[in-house]
């Protein structure tokens, strides 16, 4: 349980995602700002650190606006396409001056109809987020980003086509909102930018680790059961060889002739299915109240609970010598004519049945563990 506690806590802390966007060249999904040629956005100064993004702007009119964009790269520093789709969120803190509104853009390629390049025609899903003075945290979902209105209009497609796939992403970008304040020196400051997430495949591993591990501690503990099932009998049935028939008659003789001739005659006939308590009475000439009394001063036993302790121990003796008999047979020759009457008692007193006591028991002089039994039918 400890172990599997601790590769639970280990895979699941594995399972978060949390990808660091700043500095630029963090791994594993470094960025560059763009170039000239790619059309900076002649409103914007931007201003890269280690651990800051800062754009200063000034709008001078409802139509302007300013943006930048973090264009991802391969090791090369060439530009490339980046898959999202195991990401859940962007994280960060906006700080501007003044108070403003911002958007975060994710243009995304798809196959159908745009055209490589050209990210006008990537579906460029968009969210807002605050930003104040004194910086706010903002924890923006990737599963709430919509398509705006004008890029559908601008190129002629669907509205109600909304949907998208974060898998072939070029870039992130950050921008004014129409909320963002005209014709004053304004900046925005996004610092602690990550993308988090999940990674499931952890949690499949954790899965499939905790399914091995209850099925590895299920086996042991079948082993277990079994290997103190097997000591238990066989100590059971080394307790018990006093009351066996064939151990019984080599006691040294009593001296009561009377509990001598009521031993000997239960000893020799307990195999009999019509032996009862009349029985003995007959045979030996002991009154029934002293046939009992016999048997609980000498045995502790009533004599109902004597026959059957002495036809059960034979049985579990011929049980566990493993020679061809049935148990129904076996059943049979120590005196019980009801097979299932016989497995009942059995099963009471040995906690299993005389199939399952065959095969957990092992023969006598044999220190081998013991096979299994195959299935006979009784």
């Amino acid at each position: 349980m400890l172990v599997d506690a601790l590769v639970a806590c280990i895979c699941i802390y594995q399972s978060n995602l949390r990808t660091p966007l700043l500095p630029a060249q963090a791994e594993p999904l470094p960025w560059r700002l763009p170039t000239t040629a790619e059309g900076r956005n002649p409103h914007t100064k931007v201003q890269v650190a280690d651990d800051r993004l800062r754009f200063d702007f000034n709008l001078a009119d409802r139509d302007s606006y300013a943006s930048t964009d973090l264009h991802f790269v391969d090791s090369a520093g060439a530009p490339t396409l980046v898959d999202l789709t195991r990401y859940s969120s962007v994280e960060l803190v906006a700080k501007c001056k003044p108070a403003n509104s911002l958007t975060m853009n994710i243009p995304t390629l798809d196959e159908q109809f745009s055209q490589r390049g050209n990210l006008l025609t990537y579906p460029t899903p968009v969210t807002y987020f605050a930003c104040t003075e004194q910086g706010v945290r903002n924890k923006l979902s990737l599963a709430h980003l919509s398509i705006p209105q004008w890029w559908f209009d601008l190129l002629k497609r669907d509205i109600a086509r909304q949907t998208f796939k974060l898998d072939h992403v070029p870039k992130i970008g950050f921008g004014t909102s129409s909320q963002s304040p005209r014709n004053v020196d304004s900046y925005a400051e996004i610092t602690e930018l990550s993308l988090n997430g999940r990674d499931y495949r952890y949690i499949a591993a954790l899965a499939v680790w905790l399914m091995a591990s209850g099925l590895g501690f299920a086996v042991w503990l079948f082993i277990a059961h079994s290997r103190a099932l097997v000591a238990s009998l066989n100590s059971q049935l080394k307790q018990d060889l006093p009351f066996m028939a064939y151990r019984q008659l080599t006691l040294e003789p009593y001296r009561d002739k009377e509990k001598a001739a009521v031993l000997r005659f239960i000893a020799t006939n307990y195999a009999n299915t019509e032996l009862d308590l009349e029985a003995v009475v007959a045979e030996t000439g002991v009154n029934r109240k002293k046939v009992n009394e016999l048997l609980k001063a000498e045995l502790g036993l009533t004599f109902s609970t004597y026959l059957n302790k002495l036809r059960l121990t034979e049985a579990a003796r011929l049980l566990a010598d493993r020679g061809s008999a049935t148990v129904a047979e076996i059943a049979y020759s120590v005196g019980y004519a009801n097979v299932s009457y016989f497995n009942k008692l059995f099963k009471d007193e040995y906690g299993c049945t005389p199939k399952a006591f065959r095969s957990l028991t092992v023969p006598p002089g044999d220190g081998a563990e013991p096979a299994p039994e195959t299935a006979t039918t009784d």
